[in-house]
């Protein structure tokens, strides 16, 4: 298991408890002025690494909407770097006290700024493990990099903290975006609240939180764009399980493996221990 200088004891504990922790920052200025860039040329379709994402926004489509790009790191190299980064893996093998950590698939995330009441680009109260539940166990951990800074006037994430022990909960949808109406409908366990907490960050720190925390994330009023990438990762010993609500996941397609077969090979890049990059 990774020994992170990043990472102490208590952080790990503190994980464990919340399902989230945040980072110091990771990324320099100059590193974070890079990706930005980057950023900007996948969406003019610039693809340097000559492979085209899996899905992503492009020039034309509504500019009021929230741009999510899946798989970004087949198309740039610098975004592959991010994805990739081998402290991003070191950390989160700590923080799942695993010891192998591979790219689940990445999320490169544009909130456009100004909204009004026609167009907030939120993202809906929701657990990563629902639309993976293509996976045995929900033994994954999303990595979110800031690019630029976020709190709660730019829409900045939110987690409810301890709700990776409930298991899945009536709630999950990412593109739902009345999130008050979603609290309302919400069924949580005996005993349990609803209490979100925003992350408030830096440009290059960056998240961590487990597949089963119930995150989302409210409009940017600002004049600027709120920029990030969901790294999300996995353990070593996630499996594929068949025949669940998430069969037409890409990473199904991308492993065309058997029942109970591990996720691993060319699509899923390890990032941790290094020497198995």
């Amino acid at each position: 298991m990774a020994q992170s200088s990043y990472v102490t004891q208590e952080d790990v504990l503190f994980f464990r408890e919340n399902g989230y922790w945040v980072s110091p920052k990771l990324f320099s200025e100059s590193e974070l002025e890079e990706m930005i860039e980057h950023q900007e040329k996948i969406y003019r379709a610039e693809y340097e690494l000559g492979r085209e994402p899996w899905s992503t926004w492009k020039a034309g489509d509504n500019p009021r909407s929230l741009r999510k790009t899946d798989n970004a790191h087949w198309s740039d190299p610098v975004l592959r770097r991010v994805a990739t980064h081998p402290v991003i893996g070191e950390i989160a093998a700590r923080l799942m006290n695993a010891d192998k950590i591979a790219l689940w698939h990445d999320q490169l995330l544009y909130k456009p700024g100004r909204a009004d009441r026609r167009h907030t680009a939120n993202v809906g109260w929701h657990q990563d493990y629902v639309y993976w539940q293509c996976c045995a166990e929900p033994s994954l951990v999303t990595a979110w990099v800031a690019f630029t800074d976020v709190d709660l006037s730019n829409g900045c994430m939110q987690v409810v903290p301890g709700s990776h022990k409930w298991g899945l909960v009536k709630v999950n949808d990412f593109f739902e975006q009345n999130l008050e109406k979603q609290q309302e409908q919400m069924e949580l366990p005996d005993g349990q609240a609803f209490r979100p907490v925003p992350l408030v960050m830096k440009a290059g720190q960056v998240s961590f939180h487990h597949a089963l925390t119930i995150h989302g994330s409210g409009p940017n009023t600002t004049d600027s764009p709120r920029r990030s990438m969901a790294v999300h990762l996995m353990t070593g010993d996630t499996r594929y399980r068949s025949g669940t609500p998430a069969e037409g996941h890409m990473n199904v397609k991308l492993l065309n493996g058997r029942d109970g077969d591990l996720f691993e090979g060319e699509p899923f890049p390890v990032l941790y221990p290094p020497s198995v990059r």
